[in-house]
C-alpha cells in the first residue's frame, strides 16, 4: 500500500474525536440505513440525486465567490428554499432523493482561510503570488475568479506557491476539523426513507492540466467515515487512491467507490490502453480499477462524455455537449488532438474494455453510467429553466453569463453557453437509504440523464418475448434475466431485451429509444452500431434509407417555450440483437432522446432580452437524453459453449 494512502487512514482518530459528539440525530440517521425502513421486493423506482456538488469548503468554489456551505446545500437538495450567494431565492421544483457533497480534498477550506487571514499575516509569508491572490480575492468577485483560475493552472503545472504546500501537518489539522463538522451535518440531514446524505470528496489528480478527477462516495455514516481524512490528488497517483479506499474498507468494515468524471478533458489519459506511465496494462491494475470504479459520470455542466462525432461518424446524435470542451484539457493549457479522443469518451472506453478483457481476463472499463452537476454554487440543479450556473460568477443574476468567457485558465475558447445545465444520477433501489442507493451504484443498476427525470428500464435475457409485457414484466426481468449493469453469458441464440422508457412527468415527450452496441468482431476488430429500437409515431415516421426521420421541433425561439404535440409519453420495445454472433463479447446500453426543448441559454435570452451569437443561438435548442448502464455479453466457458 502507498505510504500516503496509509497516512490518511492513520490520521482518522483526530477526525473521529471531533465528529463523534454529534447531537440531535437518532441511530437510524447515523449508519447505512439497513433495517430502518421497509424495502420493496425488487428495485421499484429510480431515486434521483447528484453525486458531484461543491460548497464553500472547496478551494475553487469559495474563490469563485460561493458563500453557501454544506447545510444550505442539503436543505436545497431536499426541497427547501435557500438564498443563493448572489441574492436570488433558489428552490428546486422537485426535491432530490440523495446528495453527495464532493468538496475538493486538496486544500479543503484553504481559500477561506487565506481570505479570512489578516493581510499583514499574508505579507509575513513572503510569497508575492499568495499576496497577489489575497488582494485579488478582496478586490472584486471578477478578480477573485481570476485568482482562482490562476491557482488551478498553477496546480495543473505544479507551480503552486510553496506556502500552500510546505506545511502538510497544518493542512491535515484544518482538514480534520472541517471534515468532522461536515460528517456531523450529513448525519443530521440523513433521513432513511426520505432523503439520503452521503459522505464524499473529490480527488483532483490533474497531470499537466489533464483531468483525472474522481468523486469518492462512502456507503457509511460518521462512525466509519470519521476514521479517515479525504485523500488528496495533487502529487499523488490514482493507484494511491485505490489503496486508500481498500485500506478504508479493511480498517473500518465500510464500503467506498470512486466515480471518474470529465474524461472529455483528460487529453486521452482517462481511458488508456496502457499503464499510466506507458507499457502494457497489467491484469492487477485492471482488477484494482474495476473493483474501485464501478460507475462513471458521463454528463455534467462541463460537457457530455458519451460519444464524439470523430469517433462515431455514423452516429448522427453523437455531438451532444461537446462544443467548447473538445478544445483542450481543463485549464486549456494543452490542446486536444484527434488521437487523444478515444481516451476521452465513454463509448470508446467501453469498447476498449472488451479488448482489454480479452487480453487480461478482466475489464477495467466495465462501468455503469450516471450524470451529476459539478455545480460550485452549493445548488444541485440540473434543470434548464432553473440553472444556477457552474459557479457564482455565472449565477442568473449575471444577465450576460451566456456570453462571457468561462475557461479557468484563459478567456478564450470557452464561453458561458458551452456549459450544460448539468445532469442527474438515477439509482434503481428498493428504498431510499445509504445502503440501498450505494449498492445500486455498486451493481451498476443506475443511469444518467442530462437533467430531465425520464424513467428508463432495461432487462436482458434469452427467452423474453412480447407476451412478457402482459404480465409482471419487472419480475420476469429479474428472475429470467439481468437488469442494466448486469452480465449475460453468450449462448447459441441472440440476447433479447425488454426496454421501457417513460417521459419526465413534468417534461418533454420522447423522440426515440436507441440501443448502442459495441463488440469485437470475428477478426478481432472493435465495432459499434446505434439501433433505433422504438420511436414516436412509428407508422408515420417510416425509415428512409435506414434512418428514422427527425421528430420535428415545436420550440418557439421568441418565448423559450415548446409543446408536446410531437413525440410520445412512453416507448417500449422487445428487441433482439440482429448482429449477434455465437461466442461474441459485447455490451449494450440505451440512449433515450427527448423531443427538442429550450436550453438555459434560450431562457436567458428571452428573460434578459439578450441577442445570442449565431453559433450560440443554433445551440440554444437541444434534445436532452438519458444513458442507461450497459448489459455485457460475455463468451460462455468452453465446456458450456460445446454443450450449446
Amino acid at each position: 500500500m502507498h505510504k500516503q494512502a496509509g497516512r490518511y487512514i492513520l490520521l482518522g482518530a483526530v477526525t473521529f474525536a471531533l465528529a463523534a459528539c454529534s447531537q440531535g440525530v437518532d441511530d437510524d440517521q447515523t449508519g447505512t440505513g439497513e433495517g430502518t425502513i421497509e424495502l420493496a421486493e425488487f428495485p421499484d423506482r429510480p431515486y434521483w440525486g447528484d453525486t458531484h456538488l461543491h460548497t464553500d469548503n472547496s478551494v475553487d468554489a469559495f474563490g469563485f465567490g460561493v458563500r453557501l456551505g454544506p447545510e444550505e446545500a442539503l436543505r436545497f437538495a431536499s426541497g427547501e428554499e435557500v438564498t443563493a450567494t448572489t441574492g436570488m431565492v433558489a428552490k428546486l421544483s422537485r426535491p432530490l432523493d440523495f446528495l453527495v457533497i464532493s468538496d475538493h480534498s486538496d486544500g479543503l477550506g484553504a481559500t477561506r482561510r487565506l481570505y479570512d487571514a489578516p493581510r499583514l499575516g499574508v505579507v509575513a509569508m513572503g510569497d508575492e503570488t499568495m499576496l497577489r491572490w489575497y488582494d485579488m480575492m478582496h478586490e472584486s468577485p471578477e478578480q477573485s475568479q481570476r485568482a482562482i483560475g490562476e491557482l488551478i493552472t498553477a496546480a495543473a503545472n505544479g507551480t503552486l506557491p510553496e506556502a500552500m504546500t510546505s506545511n502538510p501537518e497544518e493542512q491535515d489539522a484544518a482538514t480534520a476539523e472541517i471534515w468532522g463538522a461536515h460528517l456531523e451535518i450529513l448525519d443530521r440531514y440523513n433521513k432513511p426513507g426520505k432523503f439520503t446524505a452521503f459522505a464524499g470528496f473529490e480527488y483532483t489528480l490533474m497531470p499537466d492540466g489533464n483531468n483525472l478527477h474522481r468523486v469518492v462516495m462512502f456507503r457509511d455514516g460518521l462512525d466509519r467515515t470519521g476514521q479517515v481524512l479525504p485523500y488528496p490528488g495533487i502529487n499523488s497517483d490514482v493507484e494511491g487512491l485505490w489503496d486508500y479506499m481498500l485500506a478504508y474498507e479493511q480498517a473500518t468494515g465500510g464500503q467506498v467507490l470512486a466515480i471518474p468524471h470529465n474524461s472529455n478533458l483528460s487529453n486521452g489519459l482517462m481511458f488508456e490502453l496502457t499503464m499510466p506511465g506507458g507499457g502494457p496494462m497489467t491484469a492487477e491494475y485492471a482488477r484494482k480499477r474495476a473493483a474501485a470504479e464501478p460507475v462513471v459520470e458521463v454528463t455534467q455542466i462541463k460537457g457530455d462524455s458519451e460519444a464524439h462525432p470523430f469517433l462515431s461518424p455514423n452516429d448522427e446524435m453523437a455531438g451532444f455537449g461537446v462544443k467548447g470542451w473538445e478544445l483542450g484539457n481543463l485549464p486549456l493549457t494543452r490542446e486536444t488532438t484527434d488521437d487523444m479522443l478515444a481516451g476521452n469518451y465513454i463509448r470508446e472506453a467501453l469498447k476498449r474494455g472488451l479488448s482489454l478483457e480479452e487480453q487480461l481476463g478482466v475489464n477495467p472499463y466495465a462501468f455503469g453510467m450516471i450524470g451529476s452537476t459539478d455545480s460550485h454554487t452549493s445548488l444541485a440543479t440540473g434543470d434548464e429553466d432553473n440553472f444556477y450556473g457552474k459557479h457564482t460568477g455565472n449565477e442568473p443574476s449575471y444577465e450576460d453569463r451566456a456570453l462571457e468567457g468561462q475557461n479557468l485558465g484563459t478567456r478564450v475558447g470557452r464561453f458561458g453557453w458551452h456549459y450544460l445545465a448539468g445532469g442527474y444520477a438515477a439509482a434503481w433501489a428498493r428504498g431510499n437509504t445509504r445502503a440501498e442507493i450505494f449498492d445500486a451504484f455498486k451493481r451498476r443498476e443506475v443511469y444518467a440523464t442530462t437533467g430531465p427525470r425520464m424513467i428508463v428500464r432495461m432487462f436482458g435475457g434469452f427467452d423474453f418475448s412480447e407476451e412478457d409485457w402482459d404480465g409482471d414484466w419487472v419480475r420476469a426481468g429479474y428472475t429470467r434475466g439481468v437488469p442494466m449493469g448486469g452480465e449475460l453469458e453468450s449462448r447459441s441464440k441472440a440476447p433479447t431485451f425488454l426496454i421501457s422508457a417513460l417521459k419526465d412527468p413534468d417534461g418533454a415527450n420522447l423522440d426515440r429509444v436507441q440501443m448502442v452496441k459495441g463488440w469485437i468482431d470475428s477478426s478481432g476488430e472493435l465495432q459499434e452500431r446505434v439501433y433505433d429500437v422504438a420511436w414516436s409515431d412509428m407508422e408515420e415516421r417510416v425509415r428512409v434509407s435506414g434512418k428514422v426521420p427527425a421528430v420535428g421541433d415545436t420550440v418557439d425561439r421568441a418565448t423559450a417555450t415548446y409543446t408536446n404535440d410531437i413525440g410520445a409519453a412512453e416507448l417500449r420495445a422487445t428487441w433482439t440483437d440482429p448482429d449477434f454472433a455465437r461466442g461474441q463479447r459485447a455490451f449494450y446500453y440505451l440512449r433515450v432522446i427527448e423531443i427538442p426543448t429550450p436550453r438555459w441559454t434560450l431562457f436567458d435570452a428571452v428573460r434578459f432580452g439578450i441577442e445570442l451569437p449565431a453559433e450560440a443561438m443554433a445551440d440554444a435548442v437541444a434534445q436532452e437524453r438519458a444513458y442507461s448502464s450497459p448489459i455485457w455479453l460475455k463468451p460462455a466457458p468452453p465446456a458450456i459453449m460445446e454443450e450449446q
